[in-house]
């Protein structure tokens, strides 16, 4: 149950920093994990995992640790058996965001923007695998590529009458960089050298080479490269003891004329199993535009070609017939070392995302209203994006990410997945954005057209209040550091790139009486 005082509605603060679509349905409920199945796994398969691991992250079975520079370093790799600089071990690549500076991108080129924003994830998705795999030189050729995707953006956006934001070109290049949640040395006297067999001392686990076993037997799931059975994370230094986090959690007052009401819409928890790895807000007409799989419950019309006209005609699982709202968010997986049946598909095993899918135990979707006044009706189709994809790379920004256990939800973390003790259960809570800039359903970053309130609960001028989404799904996971949210491959399955999309597709009368509900304090279904 939820921590004594804390309501699913209340504003917190968190501390610091193309081919046709098919929507993919990986397996039946029957291949599910339970809490039960996912606690062990047998010698075998775990040295099968770290064979197959070892595959992946180079031939012979070389790891990462060919790969050392400069965390400053622009471009290129550092020569065989050098590159060591500040003690830091590069595990991933980070690119610029470009989306982040398309702002003003006309409304006749935004599909093409969109196209070519896909491309870029794949290029990196692409020099990333490479990466992983042994070679060298992947900054330049992923360089020349971009240049010639960012030229295709310009060209698209004069050719729709617009103005390219200026300096677009100098996005290009991209560099690699390291995991800093890993304590990172370079190796000792008598530590063999990066390129020879690993095992480098330093903090047991981080970096594989732990002897006899990489894939370590039951457990499972912390093998080589970054960690995680892929290879790509997470690490262990990705979790953290819900205990050990002071509640962090307040809760802003409400103001005299404040909408105190809630509505909630319930549906389901995806247990029919629609999943595909597609983005129809960002990368809309680009099968795979994601590179990781989602959970969906609501519009079951969802995928990468979905109209506005599809989604209304579409079927719901939603009990009110009336929200036909698209809600989806990343798949969450036990890396145990058991495939799930898109280990060889997109957004799957071919994207770096491993391990068996979790069906949530709950899900829970509510509306709430603003702590200074009244909301008004969210326009149909509008589209929210909360939370950061890219925010291992792009720092926390536009992060929105909130870990917690049930019975201790006045903690939350943003950057750790939490372990929670026995008897309670992994919870992820997305608050959506709470602002309407009053015209667009949708922006050329699917960003700006919504906002977050202030700290004291006001919208930005010119902003108007609407229903806050407030999203909380709840797992029976074992308390073990095996487990992640899919993410794109470079991303490294940090915790902190966790993020929630929603359509609105209520009918417009049921989105009016969801509104009168708000305001009128009472709570609703």
């Amino acid at each position: 149950m939820p921590c004594a005082g804390i309501e699913y509605g209340e504003s917190y603060e968190l501390p610091g920093p193309l081919k046709q679509a098919e929507i993919v349905r990986v397996h039946s409920p029957m291949g599910r994990t339970s809490r039960q199945r996912s606690r062990k796994r047998s010698t075998l398969a775990g040295r099968a995992i770290a064979a197959s691991t070892a595959l992946i992250l180079g031939a012979g079975g070389l790891t990462m640790a060919n790969f050392y520079a400069s965390a400053g370093e622009e471009s290129g790799s550092p020569p065989a058996g050098q590159g060591w600089d500040s003690g830091q071990r590069m595990s991933t690549i980070d690119c610029p965001d470009v989306s982040q500076v398309l702002q003003n991108v006309p409304e006749g080129a935004r599909a093409a923007v969109d196209r070519e924003l896909a491309a870029l994830d794949t290029q990196i998705t692409q020099a990333y695998e490479q990466f992983a795999q042994g070679q060298q030189d992947v900054l330049g050729p992923l360089e020349e590529q971009r240049r010639g995707t960012l030229a295709a953006i310009s060209g698209a956006i004069q050719e729709a009458g617009g103005q390219p934001p200026e300096g677009l070109d100098s996005h290009a290049p991209c560099t690699l960089r390291a995991d800093d949640s890993q304590p990172q040395q370079p190796p000792q006297s008598g530590s063999p050298a990066p390129g020879e067999e690993p095992g480098q001392g330093g903090d047991a686990g981080q970096d594989g080479g732990q002897g006899e076993d990489p894939g370590q037997g039951e457990d499972g799931g912390q093998d080589q490269g970054n960690g995680g059975q892929a290879g790509n994370g997470p690490s262990p230094d990705d979790f953290v003891p819900i205990e050990d986090v002071e509640p962090n959690v307040s809760k802003v007052r409400n103001k005299r004329g404040a909408s105190r009401g809630s509505f909630e819409t319930k549906c389901g928890t995806n247990a029919n199993g629609k999943f595909n790895p597609d983005n129809v807000i960002v990368a809309p007409g680009v099968s795979n535009g994601a590179h990781h799989m989602h959970d969906y419950v609501g519009n079951q019309a969802t995928d990468a070609f979905s109209s506005d006209e599809d989604l209304a005609n579409g079927d719901t699982t939603c009990r009110n017939r009336r929200d036909k709202s698209t809600y989806y968010w990343p798949v969450l997986r036990i890396q145990n070392g058991q495939d799930e049946d898109d280990a060889q598909a997109d957004g799957g095993g071919n994207d770096k995302n491993v391990g068996e899918i979790q069906t949530p135990d709950q899900v829970t979707l509510k509306f709430v209203g603003s702590p200074t006044g009244r909301v008004v009706a969210m326009p149909r189709f509008l589209r929210i994006i909360t939370g950061d994809a890219k925010a291992f790379t792009n720092g926390n920004g536009n992060a929105n990410a909130s870990w917690s256990c049930t019975g201790f939800e006045n903690r939350q973390l943003k950057d750790k997945y939490p372990l929670c003790p026995e008897g309670s259960k992994v919870v992820r809570t997305f608050k959506f954005q709470s602002c309407w800039d009053g015209q667009n359903i949708d922006s050329a970053n699917h960003r700006t057209h919504v906002a977050f309130a202030d700290a004291n609960g006001r919208c930005p001028s010119g902003f108007r209040a609407i229903p806050q989404l407030v999203q909380r799904i709840v797992y029976d996971v074992p308390p073990e550091p095996n487990f992640a949210v899919d993410s794109f491959p470079e991303q490294l399955h940090k915790p902190v790139t966790d993020h929630g999309d929603f359509i609105n597709v209520f009918d417009d009368r049921e989105m009016r009486r969801l509104v009168n509900c708000i305001n009128r304090g009472a709570r609703c279904r």
